[in-house]
């Protein structure tokens, strides 16, 4: 479904009211003591009230505004739509960092037009940072945002949630076969590292095991900035997977060659 410009404004002015409906709902569980429920069949995966919360205040609002949309959330079912259009939302991306206390995660929502990600916002609510992405940009508080280039590995600032998320050994090898190469590497970031990659501070992002509602918000932030993001293989990185996300073009490409013979989902 192809949107116009005025279309794509009036959506983004709504992603920015479904930031401040969960920040809300958010912000008094923050650094306070919590309840924390895990939900992992395999691993810690957590998730707590604050979570939970915030995907049903974005959920009400998305249900009253536009209830033709489909919205495809981490805490719910899904809503399939009449619509070719879904709201994909991860209310807490981060939620380790959340119950340590750290500010490295935010509310990620895209709007996916039935092809592709056409917008995202990731709002960091403590630290007042709201990123967002469209075809027409990337933006930080409104200010625009611009990858820098780094055609190097070796002068790569390379980050990776954690090194746990690689549950296939051959792609926990490449990871670190290209992470030696690197000059500097930064773990923890969750969400917050692919913004930086949109701010020039960051150049690659490299991780696996990554659901839609981890990614969808984040591309067109990371390609609004003139960076790349995709699964291992360049393929499309809205279905999540094994994802490679790089401020500069063709480092990116350098890198899709070298993973693609590890890029099984």
């Amino acid at each position: 479904m192809s949107l116009s410009q005025a279309q794509i404004d009036e959506y983004q002015a709504f992603a920015s009211r479904l930031a401040d409906a969960a920040a809300s709902a958010i912000e008094p569980y923050f650094r306070r003591p919590l309840d924390v429920t895990d939900k992992g069949a395999a691993g810690y995966d957590p998730v707590t009230i604050a979570d939970q919360a915030a995907e049903r205040a974005m959920r009400e609002l998305i249900l009253a505004e536009y209830p033709q949309h489909g919205i495809l959330g981490e805490e719910e079912e899904a809503v399939v739509g009449t619509s070719p259009l879904t709201w994909v939302l991860d209310p807490i991306d981060g939620t380790r960092s959340f119950i340590t206390g750290i500010p490295l995660w935010g509310t990620l929502i895209a709007l996916n037009d039935g092809t592709r990600p056409v917008l995202g916002v990731m709002n960091q609510p403590y630290t007042g940072e709201r990123f967002s992405g469209s075809p027409a940009g990337a933006w930080l508080n409104g200010q625009p945002l611009k990858a820098r280039r780094c055609e190097s590995l070796s002068q790569a600032r390379l980050m990776c949630t954690s090194t746990e998320i690689f549950s296939e050994p051959a792609q926990l090898d490449a990871f670190r076969q290209i992470a030696d190469e690197a000059q500097l590497v930064r773990f923890g970031g969750d969400c917050y590292a692919y913004c930086m990659i949109a701010t020039g501070l960051v150049d690659v992002v490299i991780e696996a095991s990554l659901k839609p509602y981890d990614v969808q918000a984040l591309m067109p932030i990371v390609e609004g900035a003139g960076g790349r993001m995709t699964a291992w293989d360049g393929s499309s990185a809205q279905h999540g997977g094994a994802i490679i996300a790089c401020g500069d073009p063709e480092l990116h490409a350098l890198l899709v060659e070298r993973l693609t013979p590890f890029a099984s989902r």
